[in-house]
C-alpha cells in the first residue's frame, strides 16, 4: 500500500502549497501523511508527491484559510494531517468540518482557541529586562526577555509589543525561535540564535528586588484560589517571572492560616489596632 509522506518543516506556507497540489490531484487524506521522520506504518511504501497542478479546482472560504493558519501554530500530534482532512472535506462541499459540532471541526476550533490563549500568555507573562547603557549600545538592544510558549505564536503575536513599546529595541528568545525589533522592523528567526538566548536568559533585572518587595506586601492570602491562579498563570511560566519563586511560599503561608488575617504577613505584623471578626 503506497502513501505520500511529506515534511513541511512545520511551515504553513510550505504545507499550503503541498495541500493545494494534493487537492488538485484528488489525493484522499488517507493516502498522505506529514512526518519529520520515517512513516509509522512499516507496510506503507512512500510514493512521490504529484508534480504540477491537478485537474480539480477547489473553492475554499477565506475564513477557513484563516482558521487553518491559526491552528497550524498548534504543536501536537497529527498537526498537519488534521488540517488537510478539514480542507479536503470543505473543498468537497462539506462545510460542517469547520464547525464545533463536528468531530474534526471540534478539534480544529479547540486548537484555534489554544493558540489564541497562548498568544495571550505571551502578552501577559513576558518580562522585559532593561540592559545597562553600555551593553545596550553594544548589542543595539534596550530590552530582552525569555519565554517558553507551548505553541508557535511568537512571530504572529509579537507585533503587540512594537505597538506598546514604540521605538524601543527589544528581543524575545524562546527554546525554538526568536524575534528582534530594532525600533522599525522585525527580525524573526525560526531557529533562535544561541547568542540571543544567552542575552535573554542572563540579563539581570535592576528593579527585580523592588518588584518582589511590592508583590510580597500586596499579596492577599484571603483571596487566594490556587486552581484559579494556575488557570490564569500556568506553573510553566513561574520560573521566568520574578514573582514566580515567591508563589509556592506565599501559598504555603496561606494554607498555614494566613488566610485568616486577610493580608500579607508583613502587613499583619505592622503596629496598629487589630479589629476582631464577629
Amino acid at each position: 500500500m503506497g502513501m505520500i509522506a511529506l515534511d513541511c518543516d512545520d511551515c504553513f506556507a510550505i504545507w499550503r502549497g503541498q495541500a493545494r497540489t494534493l487537492l488538485g490531484h484528488g489525493i484522499d487524506p488517507a493516502e498522505v501523511t506529514w512526518t519529520q521522520g520515517p512513516i509509522d506504518d512499516l507496510l506503507a511504501l512512500p510514493i512521490p508527491l504529484p508534480q504540477g497542478p491537478g485537474p480539480f479546482r477547489a473553492r475554499v472560504p477565506a475564513a477557513l484559510l484563516a482558521q487553518l493558519e491559526q491552528a497550524a501554530r498548534y504543536r501536537g500530534e497529527q498537526r498537519w494531517n488534521l488540517l488537510y482532512e478539514v480542507l479536503w472535506r470543505v473543498a468537497h462541499g462539506d462545510r460542517t468540518a469547520m464547525l464545533a459540532g463536528d468531530r474534526l471541526g471540534s478539534e480544529l476550533q479547540r486548537r484555534v482557541k489554544q493558540v489564541s490563549r497562548e498568544a495571550h500568555h505571551l502578552h501577559a507573562f513576558v518580562r522585559f529586562v532593561p540592559l545597562p547603557a553600555a551593553l545596550a549600545e553594544q548589542l543595539q538592544l534596550d530590552l530582552v526577555a525569555y519565554h517558553e510558549p507551548a505553541h508557535d505564536i511568537l512571530e504572529s503575536a509579537s507585533e503587540h509589543f512594537a505597538d506598546r513599546l514604540g521605538r524601543q529595541r527589544w528581543l524575545i528568545a524562546t527554546p525554538h525561535d526568536g524575534i528582534r525589533f530594532d525600533g522599525q522592523a522585525f527580525d524573526y528567526q525560526r531557529l533562535c540564535p544561541e547568542a540571543w538566548r544567552q542575552w535573554a536568559r542572563n540579563a539581570d533585572d535592576p528593579s527585580a528586588e523592588l518588584w518582589l518587595t511590592y508583590y510580597r506586601h500586596t499579596f492577599n492570602p484571603a483571596r487566594l484560589n490556587p486552581d484559579a491562579l494556575r488557570l490564569h498563570m500556568p506553573g510553566r511560566f513561574w520560573r521566568h517571572l520574578p514573582e514566580g519563586m515567591l508563589i509556592p511560599h506565599l501559598e504555603g503561608l496561606a494554607r498555614q492560616g494566613k488566610q485568616r488575617d486577610g493580608q500579607a504577613l508583613e502587613v499583619a505584623n505592622q503596629r496598629g489596632k487589630r479589629i476582631s471578626k464577629g
